[in-house]
């Protein structure tokens, strides 16, 4: 018998929690081992989703009209009582009864029928109260942390960066869904050719308010499902990920040190019309695969994904590239709107990343060519991980120092820039560009 959507929403969740999965590639491949059709599909990713974006407010309620606190409760009852929770108080659709009945029926499937009186009770009380002001707590950092379901130590580090009223904006953001951002293929076509043949497959775009060869896209469904797609017209890249490929020129050399999957150095071959050549790499063999397998959908033939750890030196490329660019590894805090089981990482795993982000900077940088340009950039928004990185490895390096540069939303005078989904509409990411000035 074919599973249904909250089962298998329960298995990712499941796999998540036990297993460090992450959700995005738990669902693909829950989705297809069980086989679910459109709708039942759409409704698995909306609960698993959800769940993980308003987890910390799911479990208030739950500890509010629960004897036990949640903490206290079997991990995989704990689960089957926020899917509920999810659906009764964000899911205008599906009726209250059918949320609470399911779930029921979810915890005797899991050999917990003692717990489906429990389940019944609890979520019959969500549903008659959901309409009553919940109890928060009253320090600003808890309120937030509760009512937008981020840990307090973020929302603290938040406050820190922004002052309350920006931080709770920031947060706002990270629960809503990001756009769809792609950008045109112009060795293949344009931004208005790709319009067209999008809408003419019943997809809604529109220009990017700022960013040109850039397209936002509405009721795409499946992705790969579209000609545009297949034909190689365009790839999938958040805008702010794009402002970091702006110094690549064509007959030039460029290393893309940590480039899967590979957008960056798809960008850079569309800026460069194909003319001089990309080294794309990464640590991971079956990346290697994906970047080959975009290349070659895209038409790109001057890019070289290649295997090769962002830490170790190689002697045949000393000096040998116009642009070097490092999206280090982060801990991903600017793209918890894509990606909301990120904000629940644990904060004592993310204190070795500025060690590992030197590591990589300190390398790559042998590769730039007197005159090159060095561009760092990650998608977090922690300074340690970003200003913190390159104002010491700049320390360490008179050759090289920041340089101003020009955007479509202004120039970066400084030569760095964060961007904030709240004030860009992008991606939280940060860029630094440096120029290589003098030998060693």
């Amino acid at each position: 018998m074919r599973a249904s959507a909250r089962e298998t929403a329960l298995q990712v969740l499941t796999a998540c929690r036990q297993g460090g999965a992450w959700a995005d590639g738990a669902l693909k491949s829950a989705i297809g081992k069980d086989r679910l059709n459109g709708p039942d599909a759409k409704l698995a990713t909306h609960i698993v989703y959800g769940v993980m974006q308003n987890r910390i407010l799911l479990d208030r309620y739950l500890g509010q009209y629960c004897s036990q606190r949640p903490e206290q409760l079997e991990p995989i009852l704990l689960d089957i009582l926020r899917i509920g929770a999810y659906q009764i108080l964000f899911l205008d659709r599906i009726p209250d009864s059918a949320a609470v009945n399911e779930s029921v029926e979810l915890s005797k499937a899991h050999g917990k029928a003692r717990a489906a009186g429990l389940v019944n009770a609890v979520l019959r009380k969500i549903s008659r109260e959901k309409d009553k002001p919940l109890e928060l707590p009253e320090s600003q950092e808890e309120r937030l942390s509760v009512c937008y379901s981020h840990p307090k130590w973020l929302v603290e580090r938040l406050i820190a960066l922004l002052g309350a009223e920006e931080a709770e904006d920031f947060l706002k953001e990270n629960n809503r869904p990001a756009p769809l951002t792609v950008q045109a293929n112009t060795l293949k076509t344009s931004a208005e050719e790709l319009m067209d043949a999008l809408k003419a497959e019943g997809v809604e775009a529109e220009h990017h308010p700022w960013l040109s060869h850039c397209l936002i896209l509405s009721g795409t469904g499946n992705l790969a499902s579209l000609a545009a797609f297949a034909d190689g017209g365009f790839w999938v890249q958040d805008a702010g990920a794009k402002l970091a490929v702006l110094a690549a020129q064509p007959h030039g050399t460029v290393i893309d040190v940590c480039a899967a999957p590979g957008g960056k150095s798809f960008a850079a071959a569309a800026l460069m019309e194909g003319k001089g050549r990309i080294f794309s790499c990464d640590i991971h063999a079956h990346k290697l695969k994906l970047m080959e397998a975009g290349a070659k959908r895209l038409g790109i033939e001057n890019m070289e994904p290649m295997l090769q750890d962002g830490r170790v030196f190689r002697e045949d490329w000393l000096e040998a590239a116009d642009v070097v660019m490092v999206d280090a590894p982060c801990s991903g805090l600017g793209i918890i709107r894509k990606k909301p089981d990120i904000r629940y990482k644990n904060p004592a795993d993310l204190s070795g990343l500025p060690q590992i982000q030197r590591a990589i900077l300190e390398n790559a940088a042998r590769y730039v060519k007197v005159g090159g340009t060095l561009v760092y950039s990650t998608c977090t928004i922690l300074p340690e991980e970003n200003e913190g990185v390159t104002d010491v490895f700049l320390s360490a390096h008179p050759q090289f120092s920041k340089e101003p540069f020009s955007l479509p939303l202004g120039r970066a005078e400084t030569g760095e820039l964060t961007l904030w989904p709240q004030r860009h509409g992008t991606d939280g990411f940060y860029i630094c560009r440096m120029r290589r000035t003098d030998h060693d």
